[in-house]
């Protein structure tokens, strides 16, 4: 049975209390074009939520909104394979908008890899 590749609004994490406990409570993991927060709960039962961030840094708006669809779809592809009851919080440096999808996908990898939330 296929699972479902969807990225319904209940698994993002959308309110600045979420992204501010990620910050704090959270560890996070750098790389050369992203920045990979993450918190795990010990509520088994959460399904994975995530937030991105893209600062004006990034560039202008057409450019973050096209970052952040990008992070968008390779969440949405690798959902499955992260360990359940784990918010990530994803934030483009300035290089990633000059990255290519799977240049930001392979990193993006990496880092989840170096913070453990892949389940196994």
């Amino acid at each position: 049975m296929q699972k479902r590749l969807r990225f319904p609004k209940s698994r993002r994490l959308t309110l600045d209390s979420e992204f501010q406990r990620v910050r704090i409570e959270g560890s996070s993991v750098r790389g050369g074009t992203l920045t990979l927060g993450v918190l795990k709960n010990a509520e088994l039962e959460v399904p994975v939520r995530a937030g991105f961030i893209t600062s004006r840094r990034v560039g202008r708006a057409v450019v973050r909104n096209r970052i952040r669809r990008r992070l968008r779809e390779i969440f949405r592809k690798h959902q499955h394979e992260i360990s359940s009851g784990v918010w990530i919080v994803t934030i483009a440096s300035a290089r990633a908008a000059r990255e290519t999808s799977r240049a930001l996908e392979d990193e993006w990898l990496r880092l989840a890899r170096c913070a453990s939330i892949l389940a196994p």
